[in-house]
């Protein structure tokens, strides 16, 4: 059940992770700053592709999570492991991406950035924290250590 549950809340958090990015390119667009839109600026559109790396490897890995829960349970232990590591670890780092490149307005009530970096967090630990995951797949593989 554990693993099913993982699997599940992995998905939700690649959701979550795409959303934030979502807002996140909209507002670069339409902020101004200094005469341009501020996603025009180098140094927001390479945190923006980063972000977008980290949504995609997410989806990566919460989409094997779901098809080893569908088609090859035995594979669900270590599949899910993986995806709950890194779900938990893109949308925390994406919702903390949303926050610093909405600036101010990302942690006041009338956005909803600040919602999404506080469900990254306590999604994060749902379920153990992405190391006690890792450790799990190094205890698979027999080592010692991640």
């Amino acid at each position: 059940m554990r693993d099913l549950a993982c699997a599940a809340l992995a998905a939700e958090q690649v959701g979550a992770a795409e959303r934030c990015l979502e807002l996140s390119v909209a507002y670069a667009r339409d902020r101004v700053q200094f005469g341009r839109a501020i996603g025009s600026f180098q140094a927001v559109k390479h945190r923006l592709a980063d972000a977008y790396v980290l949504v995609e490897s997410a989806r990566s890995a919460a989409l094997g999570a779901a098809f080893a829960a569908d088609e090859d349970p035995g594979a669900l232990p270590r599949a899910a492991a993986v995806a709950k590591s890194v779900c938990s670890e893109a949308f925390s780092a994406v919702a903390g991406e949303t926050i610093q490149l909405h600036g101010g307005i990302g942690i006041t009530w009338e956005h909803d950035a600040h919602r999404y970096f506080k469900r990254a967090h306590g999604a994060g630990e749902l379920f153990g924290p992405p190391a006690s995951h890792r450790a799990r797949l190094a205890a698979g593989l027999g080592l010692t250590s991640y």
